[in-house]
């Protein structure tokens, strides 16, 4: 018996493409695949198959015009949204935690390097 193959398909339930039995849009792809990323480092990264992430870009592809317009709202509002004071407080601190601990990171690799070049 042959097995069967299961097709990925693109549905709307109202928030946008997206790829059938998830909640990941073709906007969401369409960032990484316009960086270049190959397919199946997209479908590993949203821990998809490569058939789910070609059926978004193809689906990207077919409807580009459309695609990109919504895309690009997406981006004005994401761009433009404003929290209310409370929650960007909260934004905010864990923001500046992250770039802290980010440039401990940093440092303590910049330190690592400069000792490896003292022994080396």
């Amino acid at each position: 018996m042959k097995p069967k193959t299961i097709e990925s398909v693109i549905i709307n339930r109202g928030r946008g493409p997206e790829i059938a039995g998830t909640r990941i849009t073709v906007y969401d792809v369409i960032d990484y695949y316009k960086h270049g990323w190959h397919r199946d480092r997209i479908a590993a990264l949203f821990r998809l198959s490569s058939r789910d992430i070609q059926a978004a870009i193809d689906y990207i592809e077919e409807h580009t015009a459309e695609v990109m317009a919504d895309y690009e709202r997406i981006l004005v509002r994401h761009h433009t949204y404003r929290y209310s004071p409370e929650v960007q407080a909260k934004v905010d601190t864990c923001r500046n935690r992250a770039q802290r601990r980010l440039d401990e990171i940093r440092q303590r690799r910049s330190e690592e390097a400069h000792d490896a070049e003292d022994h080396g």
